[in-house]
Protein backbone atom coordinates (compact mmCIF):
# COMPACT_ATOMS: atom_id res chain seq x y z
CA UNK A 1 0.00 0.00 0.00
CA UNK A 2 1.09 3.25 -0.71
CA UNK A 3 2.00 5.50 2.41
CA UNK A 4 0.48 8.77 2.89
CA UNK A 5 2.31 11.84 1.71
CA UNK A 6 3.80 14.79 3.04
CA UNK A 7 1.97 18.16 2.64
CA UNK A 8 3.66 20.51 -0.14
CA UNK A 9 4.66 22.79 3.43
CA UNK A 10 4.87 21.92 6.49
CA UNK A 11 5.62 23.67 9.68
CA UNK A 12 6.58 22.80 13.16
CA UNK A 13 5.34 24.62 16.51
CA UNK A 14 9.10 26.75 16.92
CA UNK A 15 9.43 28.93 19.29
CA UNK A 16 12.59 30.26 19.46
CA UNK A 17 14.75 32.10 16.85
CA UNK A 18 17.82 29.75 15.22
CA UNK A 19 21.44 30.59 15.30
CA UNK A 20 21.39 30.07 11.67
CA UNK A 21 18.71 32.67 10.93
CA UNK A 22 21.50 35.72 11.49
CA UNK A 23 24.15 34.27 8.51
CA UNK A 24 21.87 32.77 6.73
CA UNK A 25 22.35 35.79 3.89
CA UNK A 26 25.96 35.34 3.98
CA UNK A 27 26.23 31.57 4.70
CA UNK A 28 27.04 30.28 1.23
CA UNK A 29 29.72 33.24 0.17
CA UNK A 30 32.30 31.08 1.30
CA UNK A 31 31.36 27.41 1.56
CA UNK A 32 29.74 27.15 -2.00
CA UNK A 33 30.46 23.76 -3.89
CA UNK A 34 31.86 23.26 -7.45
CA UNK A 35 29.61 23.10 -10.08
CA UNK A 36 28.33 19.85 -10.64
CA UNK A 37 29.00 18.38 -7.15
CA UNK A 38 25.29 18.53 -6.17
CA UNK A 39 24.18 17.05 -8.71
CA UNK A 40 26.94 14.47 -8.57
CA UNK A 41 25.30 13.77 -4.81
CA UNK A 42 21.49 14.08 -5.85
CA UNK A 43 22.79 11.03 -8.65
CA UNK A 44 24.44 8.71 -5.91
CA UNK A 45 21.73 9.07 -4.06
CA UNK A 46 18.90 8.26 -5.94
CA UNK A 47 21.12 5.52 -7.65
CA UNK A 48 21.84 4.19 -4.33
CA UNK A 49 18.67 4.07 -2.36
CA UNK A 50 16.35 1.54 -4.66
CA UNK A 51 12.84 1.74 -4.39
CA UNK A 52 10.11 3.28 -6.42
CA UNK A 53 11.16 4.97 -9.34
CA UNK A 54 9.83 8.47 -7.77
CA UNK A 55 10.97 8.21 -3.81
CA UNK A 56 10.12 10.77 -1.51
CA UNK A 57 13.62 12.34 0.22
CA UNK A 58 13.32 13.88 3.59
CA UNK A 59 16.16 16.63 3.60
CA UNK A 60 16.64 17.27 7.54
CA UNK A 61 19.20 20.54 7.81
CA UNK A 62 18.43 21.66 4.35
CA UNK A 63 19.81 24.96 4.90
CA UNK A 64 20.13 27.37 2.37
CA UNK A 65 19.91 24.74 -0.30
CA UNK A 66 23.42 24.47 -1.55
CA UNK A 67 22.46 20.51 -2.04
CA UNK A 68 18.32 20.32 -2.17
CA UNK A 69 18.74 23.04 -4.79
CA UNK A 70 19.80 19.82 -7.68
CA UNK A 71 16.66 17.75 -6.19
CA UNK A 72 14.32 21.08 -7.07
CA UNK A 73 15.49 21.17 -10.19
CA UNK A 74 15.23 17.33 -11.43
CA UNK A 75 11.27 18.27 -10.15
CA UNK A 76 12.16 15.30 -7.82
CA UNK A 77 9.79 14.87 -4.93
CA UNK A 78 11.98 16.56 -2.14
CA UNK A 79 10.97 18.39 0.92
CA UNK A 80 13.68 20.29 3.06
CA UNK A 81 13.26 20.71 6.55
CA UNK A 82 15.08 23.19 8.81
CA UNK A 83 15.15 24.66 11.87
CA UNK A 84 16.16 28.48 10.84
CA UNK A 85 13.45 30.41 8.65
CA UNK A 86 16.43 32.68 7.61
CA UNK A 87 18.08 29.41 5.70
CA UNK A 88 15.21 28.22 4.48
CA UNK A 89 14.14 31.67 2.85
CA UNK A 90 16.92 31.60 0.82
CA UNK A 91 16.69 28.53 -0.29
CA UNK A 92 13.03 29.02 -1.11
CA UNK A 93 14.16 32.73 -3.23
CA UNK A 94 16.67 30.47 -4.90
CA UNK A 95 14.68 27.77 -6.14
CA UNK A 96 11.40 30.69 -7.10
CA UNK A 97 14.28 32.78 -9.19
CA UNK A 98 14.39 29.43 -11.22
CA UNK A 99 10.40 28.99 -11.37
CA UNK A 100 10.81 26.24 -9.16
CA UNK A 101 7.88 24.48 -6.25
CA UNK A 102 10.11 23.75 -3.43
CA UNK A 103 8.63 21.90 -0.42
CA UNK A 104 10.11 22.96 2.80
CA UNK A 105 9.35 22.71 6.36
CA UNK A 106 10.58 24.81 9.74
CA UNK A 107 11.06 22.28 11.70
CA UNK A 108 13.23 21.09 14.68
CA UNK A 109 14.52 17.84 13.48
CA UNK A 110 14.25 16.49 16.80
CA UNK A 111 10.23 16.98 16.50
CA UNK A 112 9.38 16.34 12.60
CA UNK A 113 5.82 17.35 11.73
CA UNK A 114 5.53 14.21 9.49
CA UNK A 115 3.58 10.85 10.38
CA UNK A 116 5.38 7.39 9.97
CA UNK A 117 6.74 5.75 7.59
CA UNK A 118 6.50 8.22 4.58
CA UNK A 119 9.66 8.98 3.25
CA UNK A 120 11.71 6.48 0.78
CA UNK A 121 15.18 7.88 2.08
CA UNK A 122 15.77 10.49 4.94
CA UNK A 123 18.98 12.65 4.18
CA UNK A 124 21.58 13.95 6.62
CA UNK A 125 23.89 16.26 4.86
CA UNK A 126 26.83 18.23 6.82
CA UNK A 127 24.26 17.91 9.71
CA UNK A 128 25.40 14.36 12.25
CA UNK A 129 28.70 16.73 12.67
CA UNK A 130 27.32 19.42 14.66
CA UNK A 131 24.15 17.85 15.81
CA UNK A 132 22.55 19.25 19.26
CA UNK A 133 21.74 15.46 20.00
CA UNK A 134 22.46 13.38 17.10
CA UNK A 135 20.40 10.13 18.47
CA UNK A 136 17.20 11.75 18.88
CA UNK A 137 17.39 13.23 15.40
CA UNK A 138 18.32 9.68 13.98
CA UNK A 139 15.89 8.09 15.86
CA UNK A 140 12.86 10.56 14.12
CA UNK A 141 14.75 10.09 10.86
CA UNK A 142 13.72 6.73 11.13
CA UNK A 143 10.48 6.90 12.60
CA UNK A 144 9.19 8.81 9.23
CA UNK A 145 11.63 6.16 6.73
CA UNK A 146 10.09 3.59 5.23
CA UNK A 147 11.11 -0.01 6.42
CA UNK A 148 12.98 -0.54 3.54
CA UNK A 149 13.98 2.93 3.53
CA UNK A 150 17.25 4.08 3.68
CA UNK A 151 19.00 6.71 5.56
CA UNK A 152 22.02 8.86 4.16
CA UNK A 153 24.67 10.26 5.61
CA UNK A 154 27.00 12.44 3.84
CA UNK A 155 29.96 14.98 4.48
CA UNK A 156 32.45 16.87 3.01
CA UNK A 157 35.89 15.07 3.62
CA UNK A 158 39.26 17.14 3.76
CA UNK A 159 42.78 16.03 3.95
CA UNK A 160 43.66 15.76 8.03
CA UNK A 161 46.93 17.34 7.49
CA UNK A 162 45.33 20.27 5.06
CA UNK A 163 45.21 23.92 5.96
CA UNK A 164 41.63 24.05 6.89
CA UNK A 165 42.89 21.14 9.31
CA UNK A 166 45.53 22.89 10.93
CA UNK A 167 43.48 25.99 11.76
CA UNK A 168 41.00 24.51 12.80
CA UNK A 169 43.43 22.65 15.49
CA UNK A 170 45.51 26.23 16.01
CA UNK A 171 41.94 27.72 16.89
CA UNK A 172 41.17 25.26 19.39
CA UNK A 173 44.42 25.77 20.93
CA UNK A 174 43.93 29.48 20.77
CA UNK A 175 40.48 29.69 22.50
CA UNK A 176 41.09 27.07 24.95
CA UNK A 177 44.05 29.27 26.16
CA UNK A 178 41.51 31.95 26.27
CA UNK A 179 39.60 30.18 28.71
CA UNK A 180 37.03 29.22 26.35
CA UNK A 181 35.91 25.73 25.62
CA UNK A 182 36.32 24.82 22.51
CA UNK A 183 33.32 25.25 20.15
CA UNK A 184 34.39 22.79 17.40
CA UNK A 185 32.27 19.63 18.41
CA UNK A 186 31.98 17.31 16.24
CA UNK A 187 30.06 13.95 16.74
CA UNK A 188 30.04 12.16 13.44
CA UNK A 189 33.07 10.13 15.06
CA UNK A 190 30.73 8.52 17.37
CA UNK A 191 27.37 8.48 15.50
CA UNK A 192 29.28 6.89 12.54
CA UNK A 193 30.21 3.65 14.36
CA UNK A 194 27.13 3.58 16.15
CA UNK A 195 25.16 3.41 12.79
CA UNK A 196 27.63 0.67 11.52
CA UNK A 197 26.70 -1.51 14.50
CA UNK A 198 22.78 -1.08 14.53
CA UNK A 199 22.23 -0.78 10.57
CA UNK A 200 21.52 -4.43 8.99
CA UNK A 201 23.39 -2.60 5.65
CA UNK A 202 25.91 -0.23 5.18
CA UNK A 203 27.52 1.33 2.15
CA UNK A 204 30.12 4.23 1.79
CA UNK A 205 30.11 5.88 -1.62
CA UNK A 206 32.29 8.46 -2.79
CA UNK A 207 29.88 10.83 -4.50
CA UNK A 208 32.05 13.46 -5.86
CA UNK A 209 36.16 14.40 -5.87
CA UNK A 210 37.20 18.01 -7.11
CA UNK A 211 40.69 19.98 -5.88
CA UNK A 212 40.31 23.22 -4.69
CA UNK A 213 42.33 26.70 -3.44
CA UNK A 214 42.79 26.70 0.17
CA UNK A 215 44.04 29.85 2.05
CA UNK A 216 44.75 30.47 5.57
CA UNK A 217 42.31 33.62 4.97
CA UNK A 218 39.36 31.94 2.90
CA UNK A 219 39.15 29.88 6.56
CA UNK A 220 39.53 33.12 8.51
CA UNK A 221 36.82 34.75 6.33
CA UNK A 222 34.33 31.59 6.81
CA UNK A 223 34.88 31.94 10.56
CA UNK A 224 32.96 35.16 10.82
CA UNK A 225 29.84 33.16 9.46
CA UNK A 226 30.40 30.50 11.60
CA UNK A 227 27.13 29.87 13.83
CA UNK A 228 29.27 28.45 17.11
CA UNK A 229 32.29 31.11 16.33
CA UNK A 230 29.53 34.11 15.99
CA UNK A 231 28.07 33.03 19.49
CA UNK A 232 30.99 33.84 20.94
CA UNK A 233 31.49 37.11 22.74
CA UNK A 234 32.43 39.90 20.19
CA UNK A 235 35.49 40.67 21.81
CA UNK A 236 36.64 36.63 22.64
CA UNK A 237 36.39 36.42 18.19
CA UNK A 238 37.72 39.34 17.56
CA UNK A 239 41.14 38.38 20.26
CA UNK A 240 41.07 34.64 18.71
CA UNK A 241 40.90 36.01 15.05
CA UNK A 242 43.71 38.39 15.42
CA UNK A 243 46.33 35.40 17.15
CA UNK A 244 45.33 32.54 14.70
CA UNK A 245 45.89 35.42 11.56
CA UNK A 246 49.38 36.20 13.29
CA UNK A 247 50.11 32.75 13.81
CA UNK A 248 49.27 31.59 10.30
CA UNK A 249 51.32 34.40 8.98
CA UNK A 250 54.14 32.93 10.62
CA UNK A 251 53.32 28.89 9.76
CA UNK A 252 52.67 29.90 5.72
CA UNK A 253 54.53 33.16 5.40
CA UNK A 254 50.95 34.97 4.02
CA UNK A 255 47.63 34.65 4.58
CA UNK A 256 47.00 34.12 0.79
CA UNK A 257 49.35 31.07 0.52
CA UNK A 258 47.28 29.10 -1.88
CA UNK A 259 47.49 25.16 -1.43
CA UNK A 260 45.72 23.03 -4.36
CA UNK A 261 43.95 20.29 -2.00
CA UNK A 262 41.65 17.16 -2.80
CA UNK A 263 38.76 17.64 -1.30
CA UNK A 264 35.66 15.08 -1.51
CA UNK A 265 31.92 14.23 -0.75
CA UNK A 266 31.29 10.85 0.86
CA UNK A 267 28.02 8.91 1.64
CA UNK A 268 27.15 6.55 3.90
CA UNK A 269 23.78 4.42 3.35
CA UNK A 270 22.45 2.48 5.81
CA UNK A 271 19.58 0.32 5.76
CA UNK A 272 17.70 -0.95 9.20
CA UNK A 273 15.35 -4.01 10.57
CA UNK A 274 12.04 -3.64 10.64
CA UNK A 275 11.16 -3.11 14.07
CA UNK A 276 14.25 -2.01 15.06
CA UNK A 277 14.58 0.68 16.97
CA UNK A 278 17.23 3.22 18.34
Amino acid sequence: MVPARPAPIACGNLARMSAYDAVASSFDCHRALPDGVADAIRSSVLASIGGPPRPWLLDLGAGTGRIGRAFVKAADNYVGVDLSLGMLREFAHRTVQDGRITRLALADGERLPFRDAIFDAVLLIQVVGAARNWRLLVAEARRVLQPEGTLVVGHAVLPDDGIDARMKRRLSLLLDEMGIPSYHMNTRGVAQPWLESSAKASTRIVAAQWTAERTARGFLDRQTTGVRFSALPAQSRKEALHKLAAWATTEFGTLDAAFSEQLAFELRLFKFQHGAHC
